[in-house]
C-alpha cells in the first residue's frame, strides 16, 4: 500500500497550509477527512459483501451435500422397507397358511383381538394435576391458589399504619 510516514505527513501539510492558506486549511481537512471516512467506509462495507457472498456460496455448497446426503438415506431406507415388507408379508402368510384351529388354540393364538385390548388416551385432567401439587411447594412457588381483585390484594399487604 502506500507508505506514508510521519515526515512525508508533516511535508502534505506545510505544502497544503502554503497553498490553500491558514484561513481554509482547517474546513478542507474537515472535508478531506470526512472523504476519507466515508472512503475507509465504502471499503469496509465492499470487503463485508464479498465475506458474505463467500459465506453464501459455501452455505449453498453445505445444503447441495446435506440434501444429497438425504437423498442417499432416504433411497436406502426405502430399499431396506421395501425388503422389510416383503420378508413380513411371507411371515405373515407362512403363519396363516400353518396356523389351523388346532395348531393355532394349542400356541395361544386363538384369537389375538381378545387378549390385546385397544388402545385409550389417558385423557388429561388439569384440575387432577393442579391438585396433586402440594400446597407447600405452590406456597413457595408463588401460585394463587385464590382469586383476589387488584383493590383486595392492595388492602391485603397494605401496611397497618395506614389502615
Amino acid at each position: 500500500m502506500i507508505d506514508i510516514g510521519l515526515s512525508k505527513m508533516a511535508l502534505i501539510g506545510a505544502v497544503a497550509l502554503v497553498v490553500i492558506g491558514p484561513e481554509k486549511l482547517p474546513r478542507v481537512a474537515r472535508t478531506v477527512g470526512t472523504l476519507l471516512g466515508k472512503a475507509q467506509r465504502y471499503v469496509a462495507d465492499v470487503k463485508a459483501e464479498v465475506n458474505r457472498s463467500m459465506e453464501l456460496d459455501e452455505l449453498r455448497k453445505m445444503k447441495s451435500d446435506i440434501e444429497g446426503a438425504a437423498r442417499d438415506v432416504e433411497h436406502s431406507i426405502r430399499t431396506e422397507a421395501g425388503n422389510f415388507e416383503k420378508d413380513w408379508n411371507q411371515a405373515v402368510a407362512g403363519l396363516e397358511s400353518s396356523a389351523d384351529g388346532s395348531a393355532g388354540a394349542a400356541s395361544g393364538f386363538a384369537d389375538a383381538s381378545a387378549v390385546v385390548p385397544s388402545y385409550r388416551h389417558p385423557g388429561k385432567n388439569w384440575r387432577l394435576k393442579r391438585a396433586a401439587v402440594p400446597r407447600w411447594y405452590k406456597a413457595r412457588a408463588g401460585v394463587r391458589t385464590h382469586v383476589q381483585s387488584g383493590a383486595a390484594r392492595v388492602a391485603r399487604f397494605r401496611p397497618r399504619k395506614f389502615r
